[in-house]
């Protein structure tokens, strides 16, 4: 990298932390160090204080199956309610539950129980590091960032997260050789307490208040009167151009020369939709007041009568006419009884995709972590697994804050198969290695694919994903990666006994080849919003995917 390089790149990570100030990255850090920190913390404190690793092991999974499924729906939360106080709640839950589990360990309970309160350990966790990516990214594109620093704000972040994974294993280890892995877990539910509030009670907080769907910038949002006259609603969303800084949450706006409403979930929906198709059927409103007129000397009244009967009649079939993405065909009326769920915009299918390449290479980072493991341990060398794996996630953070000098020519989709494609290439030397420095080697080098595929995928998720559902996304995402290399490294831990650690390190590689095969066909696509309202910077250079 050349000087020129070296200061473009530092001048976009200026830029990135210019959109937060310094103090937020410092307390996402921290506040994302706990969820690295907790489940190979709860392995150890309850083998420690049970004597039974099948008891430790089915704390540890318990708590990993937690956070895969309730972190979609932390995400969800997120989006629907703002950040603030999703993240607020759920820190202050996982720091219960995390102590709950510490008291119930030291303790004795027994393991079903602890079990239970593993479960509720990974199930609050306040996902801070998904929540913080959605959040900078939302940052980058209301200041109209240009697409290097939002490329570089998704590297930033993933640095910080391989950081994070690195880091918080190890304090573990080192706590539970000085002391006991109580004190870790301990700090770390003070840690999220404390860090978590500060991250949810920050200014930028803000960045991510939920956002109507076809309105994707919540800036643009606005309190509205369902009753207010399109013409007067239509010149408020005006104005809001000319002055977002007066932006405040809006419930629902109308636009009545484009013969459409927006409805917000609420408990007027119903009247709403109602409303919204009365106004659709103006012209058979019109129609039959020409024709009362014609035939009654009272047309006025007349008018009033046959206006009131068919708005009765929609009324009966309430419904609304609400955009559904950028598809023409999605254009259309549902029953008012659906306008909530209609109104939320619909996730892409391609985002599977992306889902699918990331718990493969979760099923990547277990498998590996277990023929570490089981490696270190045939060469009587168990104390330096963590620094093996340690040594990976260094190199990978490094690789991870480079990425923001990689040229714009190189379209996301082409990292994407690079990545992918020296993954694999990288994993295969470990089929033959039997030596700690020939381990450190090819591990480490092995780091350098790791951040570049896991930054290029939460871009191509960002970018497909409609910006309402941004955080509900990186969550969804984030539990993939988590849920695969739970998976793999309940799977390949019992390969690894049968078999040795080639076995583990066969997953890997095979697991790097799905992978591959999976850039080489996805087609991933762009969410595109309104024109000249969209939150996103788009090019779309393949063809939309669908929607589910």
């Amino acid at each position: 990298m050349g000087k020129p390089d070296r200061r473009r790149t530092r001048d976009t990570y200026r830029q990135v932390i210019a959109l937060t100030g310094p103090l937020l990255p410092c307390v996402s850090f921290l506040g994302r160090l706990p969820t690295a920190t907790i489940q190979f913390g709860s392995v150890l404190l309850v083998a420690r204080t049970s004597g039974s690793l099948s008891a430790a092991g089915l704390a540890g999974g318990a708590l990993a199956l937690g956070q895969v499924v309730c972190g979609p729906v932390v995400g969800r939360l997120a989006d629907r309610h703002g950040q603030r106080r999703v993240v607020l709640a759920f820190s202050l839950a996982n720091a219960l539950a995390v102590a709950s589990l510490v008291a119930g360990a030291l303790a004795g309970l027994p393991t079903a129980v602890l079990a239970l309160v593993g479960a509720a350990a990974g199930g609050t966790v306040p996902l801070v590091g998904p929540l913080a990516r959605a959040r900078l990214v939302g940052l980058a594109r209301r200041a109209g960032a240009p697409e290097a620093t939002v490329g570089a704000a998704l590297s930033f972040e993933s640095t910080l997260d391989e950081m994070s994974f690195v880091l918080g294993p190890a304090l573990v280890g080192l706590t539970s050789v000085l002391a006991h892995p109580a004190y870790a877990m301990g700090g770390a539910a003070a840690l999220v307490a404390i860090c978590g509030t500060a991250f949810a009670l920050h200014p930028t907080a803000s960045a991510a208040a939920p956002a109507t769907p076809e309105d994707p910038d919540p800036a643009r949002a606005r309190d509205t009167d369902p009753a207010e006259s399109p013409a007067r609603t239509h010149a408020r969303a005006v104005k809001s151009d000319e002055d977002r800084s007066s932006a405040r949450p809006r419930v629902a706006a109308a636009h009545e020369d484009r013969g459409r409403t927006r409805v917000r979930d609420g408990d007027r929906a119903e009247d709403r939709v109602s409303a919204a198709c009365a106004r659709a059927a103006e012209p058979d409103v019109g129609g039959a007041c020409a024709r009362a007129r014609a035939t009654e000397p009272a047309g006025d009244r007349a008018c009033a009568r046959a206006r009131a009967a068919v708005v009765a009649e929609n009324r009966g079939r309430a419904r609304v006419r609400v955009r559904d993405g950028d598809s023409a065909e999605g254009r259309g009326c549902v029953p008012a009884r659906a306008a909530s769920a209609a109104v939320r915009a619909r996730m892409p299918g391609c985002v599977h995709a992306l889902r699918a390449a990331l718990a493969l290479q979760g099923a990547m980072f277990g498998a590996c972590q277990s023929g570490i493991t089981a490696l270190t341990a045939r060469l009587g060398q168990e104390d330096q697994a963590g620094l093996v794996y340690a040594s990976m996630g260094v190199m990978s953070a490094g690789a991870g804050l480079a990425m923001a000098a990689v040229p714009a020519r190189f379209g996301l989709r082409l990292r994407w198969r690079l990545a992918t494609a020296a993954a694999l290439a990288l994993s295969l030397p470990l089929l033959r290695t039997d030596s700690l420095p020939g381990l450190y080697a090819v591990v480490t080098v092995l780091g350098v694919a790791y951040a570049p595929h896991l930054i290029t995928v939460f871009g191509l998720t960002e970018r497909a994903v409609p910006p309402a559902r941004l955080a509900e996304a990186m969550a969804v995402a984030t539990s993939a990666l988590v849920g695969g290399q739970a998976l793999s490294v309940a799977v390949t831990g019992r390969l690894t006994d049968a078999y040795g650690p080639v076995a583990a390190f066969a997953v890997a590689s095979t697991s790097a080849a799905l992978t591959l095969v999976i850039a080489l066909t996805a087609r991933p696509t762009t969410h595109a919003g309104r024109a000249g309202h969209a939150a996103h910077a788009r090019v779309d250079d393949v063809p939309a995917c669908t929607s589910s």
